[in-house]
């Protein structure tokens, strides 16, 4: 596609923080374009799963993630060893889906919307109300930065300072076979965490989280037996047999500045340890547009720490856990002996209850696991 010569909002990177952010804007009624150097479907290593907050998040913006093949998961488990703690969530329930169906799903969207897009389009520099791309200037009112954890807009911006900068490693697989649970499992070994999300009937993503840059999943499996007596056997589907990526968990100091606006990975993130990021870039992009619309960036970026401010505990906490042998052993031990403490851990994971019953809820698994 030609760009235009102008437009009211350019947005570059064209995955799904990008796309969200576009469709929303595009539905308060703005001119959108949207400019990525790849082709969709644009693949990335993920659990692929979307919580049921996410789910709601993507349908105030007009996204209808259930409209598109996936796997419905009423809840999640914790295994550690040969302990595991489970809990349905409070209402709903989150969708299992591959990464690429979850791309092609919002580009049809984007493009039904009437948004721009332009794919294989290089930004080579931004400068005021001006985007350099694919030899052609673009004036645009806003520029939004969905470039990824790596963003150049965010340097081009000057917006790459932050409060807290830190990463770990993921990588994913795929392997043809019939879901043992209906669950999300998370499953908890000394330095890593593996996920295992139905994503259909016949197939399964499992995902490692570790902050060791070269432990991948064939090396990670012997560390969970009960997986690995289920997988290790099979061969990851193609064409992308592993997949890996960095989770970040960064906290920049500022997202916008001047008309220069980032959403998703590019304007921090939680680790994925949370399995939050779905909902996050979607609620980040409501604010966004209301914020284009108001012209006032400045209410963005509260919005944006309001959104983010309960992910980064829960990650906080489940990070404690994964580097905390004893104390997650107990904890999980805890939430298995009282099935209810770990239901109301999910429905403050998932933003059911208010943050004072989250305290509250909190208070009783320490007492239940002082008094185990």
């Amino acid at each position: 596609m030609t760009l235009p010569g102008t437009t009211d909002v350019f947005v570059i990177g064209g995955g799904p923080a990008g796309l969200a952010a576009a469709i929303a804007a595009r539905r308060r009624g703005f001119d959108v374009t949207v400019a990525d150097c790849a082709f969709p479907p644009i693949d990335k290593a993920c659990g692929e799963g979307v919580m049921p907050d996410g789910l709601r998040a993507a349908r105030s913006l007009g996204i209808d993630l259930e409209a598109a093949p996936a796997l419905r998961f009423p809840g999640i488990r914790f295994c550690d060893r040969d302990a595991s703690a489970e809990a349905r969530f409070p209402t709903g329930y989150g969708l299992g889906m591959r990464r690429t169906t979850l791309h092609r799903h919002m580009v049809d969207i984007a493009a039904d919307a009437g948004v721009r897009l332009a794919w294989g389009t290089t930004v080579t520099a931004i400068g005021g109300e001006t985007v350099s791309a694919a030899g052609r200037e673009v004036t645009s009112r806003w520029i939004v930065g969905a470039d990824g954890g790596h963003s150049r807009i965010r340097r081009w911006a000057g917006l790459d300072s932050s409060y807290h900068d830190s990463c770990r490693y993921g990588f994913r697989a795929h392997y043809r076979i019939e879901p043992w649970s209906e669950l999300m499992e998370l499953n908890w070994g000394d330095g890593c965490q593996l996920y295992i999300t139905p994503v259909a009937a016949d197939e399964i993503c499992v995902a490692l989280l570790s902050r060791d840059p070269h432990l991948r999943l064939g090396d990670a499996l012997p560390r969970f037996p009960a997986v690995a007596r289920r997988v290790a056997h099979l061969e990851a589907l193609r064409p992308t047999a592993e997949l890996g990526a960095v989770s970040a968990s960064r906290r920049l100091k500022s997202v916008w500045s001047g008309r220069v606006a980032l959403v998703g990975d590019a304007s921090g993130s939680v680790d994925a340890i949370t399995g939050e990021g779905l909902c996050l870039l979607f609620q980040q992009s409501a604010a966004l547009a209301e914020a284009l619309e108001s012209g006032d960036l400045s209410a963005y970026r509260d919005a944006h720490r309001r959104i983010g401010r309960q992910p980064e505990l829960m990650a906080n906490l489940m990070l404690m856990l994964g580097r905390r042998n004893g104390l997650r052993h107990r904890a999980i031990g805890a939430m298995a002996a009282d099935p209810r403490l770990f239901a109301g851990m999910l429905a403050a994971h998932v933003g059911e209850v208010s943050p004072l019953g989250a305290v509250a809820g909190g208070l009783a698994l320490g007492w239940r696991m002082v008094t185990l």
